[in-house]
């Protein structure tokens, strides 16, 4: 949770310092859920399926070049699931992108995205894991490299308030503990854009 704390005040900066040479900044929350091909048997046993759960998350743009930006997101689910029937574990994705976002009109806009970023799956062991400087968690984690590719469609119900139907396909390099490197995150976001034109 170190890591989600730092990432989440790096995106805090970026939210208050950056607003005043961008045009726009949008800032939202999301909920949704993963899909990805089911368990299957290879030669060292089964290997689950990363599908279902239920993922929260934290995103934002800004644009700085009329309709071009930068973006940053975190999602993970929200409780933890049961790995292959034996221990709990949670994946968590983060990824900074490049974003084109348009608004056609006061009431609708839509945005397509890409870039790279990581997925870090935690297992949770039951007993600490402590480094040299007393640092102590209750999971070990394995992480990958990943791109991901998406859009969504904004839909603007009060005036700069949105909420945004979402998908994303995340290609994880090397991941040996899921039946699949391509698992895709469907969800929805409630956010709100600050400047841009309306």
């Amino acid at each position: 949770m170190k890591k989600l704390g730092v990432i989440a005040f790096l995106a805090l900066v970026c939210e208050l310092v950056v607003p005043a040479m961008a045009q726009q900044v949008d800032v939202a929350i999301a909920g949704g859920s993963v899909i990805s091909a089911n368990s299957k048997f290879s030669s060292q046993g089964l290997v689950p399926g990363q599908g279902g759960g239920t993922y929260i998350g934290f995103n934002g743009d800004v644009l700085f070049h009329g309709n071009l930006g930068v973006q940053a997101e975190v999602n993970w689910r929200a409780s933890q699931g049961i790995y292959a029937g034996l221990f709990p574990y949670r994946p968590v994705f983060w990824d900074f992108n490049a974003i084109y976002a348009k608004r056609f009109s006061p009431r609708l806009g839509a945005e397509v995205l890409g870039g790279i970023g990581g997925e870090s799956v935690r297992f949770y062991s039951g007993q600490y894991n402590c480094d040299y400087y007393g640092n102590c968690t209750n999971y070990v984690s394995s992480n990958h490299f990943m791109a991901d590719f998406g859009g969504g469609l904004r839909v603007y119900v009060w005036r700069n308030a949105f909420i945004r139907p979402e998908l994303r396909l995340y290609l994880i390099h090397n991941n040996v503990e899921f039946s699949s490197n391509y698992p895709l995150r469907y969800g929805v976001s409630l956010g709100y854009t600050f400047g841009g034109s309306h």
